[in-house]
């Protein structure tokens, strides 16, 4: 089969087509023909350093897939060759995503929402995920609720707008003020320009920061929290210290069958649409890090696999 392998640890260049052999499904774990893969900001950092544990032997980055099942492993119940699912397999392990095909337990996919093709489909399951874990099961975001989100027009940004707005919640975003219609287009309440002028000044009485920043952006959120008020980061274990009564949590993000339900019912009522900026084919896997490592993408960008 074709794959997208990392022949060293480096630049979008080090990005290569090649044939490996085809994936089996082993216990409990299906073998999925993909359509398309998501590009995630996690692609480009491990494929510049190697970051992540658990590489086979031939180094394949790339873990948002839609496809359609081709065969199923002992055990397996929940799926038939045939149905179209979506998912995040193995992360952080390696999944090889940017591939023909990809193997993974069943459970790290769930059926793929009806009212999306594969490309949209393909730009869910790590962004999404990522905004619903944080957002849903650490932070228990309510109805009510004031919840901050920023990079708000990014992969992981504009869909914690609308699961935030799904759940009830007022959403105040920063981004460029380029992005302001667009993400007024899918629920933000309230936005800002962080080009413009200090958020931490424009805002305050936040139940709920998510932030995919880090840094001083992190450390100056803690200000806009009410007490009891809760930020999540998902840049790394070293969160700032806020005052007493506020929390501080990160998130990492893991393979989730409910979740994944979840978010597709969430798209199948209307609530949650992703945006996809840019479509490339598969050979084309180099360009569309070097389009992604630019950060000024809203929403994705997705391979197409032939």
């Amino acid at each position: 089969m074709r794959a997208v392998v990392v022949s060293q640890w480096g630049g979008p260049e080090v990005l290569t087509e090649t044939e490996v052999d085809r994936p089996e499904p082993g216990l409990g774990e299906i073998l999925v023909r993909v359509h398309a893969a998501g590009v995630n900001p996690v692609d480009w950092k491990t494929r510049a350093s190697g970051a992540f544990i658990g590489w086979g032997p031939v180094p394949t980055v790339g873990w948002d897939v839609s496809g359609t099942v081709e065969a199923v492993g002992p055990g397996v119940t929940l799926y038939r060759p045939g149905d179209e699912v979506y998912g995040m397999p193995r992360f952080p392990q390696q999944a090889g995503g940017y591939a023909e095909y990809v193997t993974a337990p069943a459970r790290h996919f769930a059926r793929k929402p009806a009212s999306l093709d594969h490309v949209q489909a393909a730009a869910l399951p790590l962004a999404a995920l990522t905004a619903w874990q944080a957002l849903v099961d650490t932070a228990g975001v309510a109805a009510g609720q004031r919840v901050l989100v920023h990079a708000a027009a990014g992969g992981v940004g504009h869909l914690a707008v609308q699961i935030a707005k799904a759940r009830g919640a007022y959403v105040i975003g920063t981004a460029s003020a380029a992005k302001h219609e667009v993400l007024r287009e899918l629920g933000a309440d309230e936005l800002i320009d962080y080009r413009a002028g200090d958020f931490a000044e424009a805002v305050s009485d936040v139940d709920v920061v998510l932030d995919a920043l880090g840094g001083e952006v992190a450390q100056r959120s803690l200000k806009v929290l009410k007490p009891g008020g809760h930020l999540v980061t998902l840049l790394g274990p070293d969160v700032p210290a806020g005052a007493d009564g506020v929390h501080a949590s990160f998130v990492m993000v893991e393979p989730d069958l409910k979740g994944l339900e979840e978010i597709a019912a969430l798209v199948e009522q209307g609530l949650l649409r992703p945006l996809v900026e840019t479509v490339l084919p598969l050979e084309q896997a180099a360009r569309a890090h070097e389009i992604g490592e630019r950060g000024r993408t809203t929403g994705k960008i997705v391979l197409t696999v032939a």
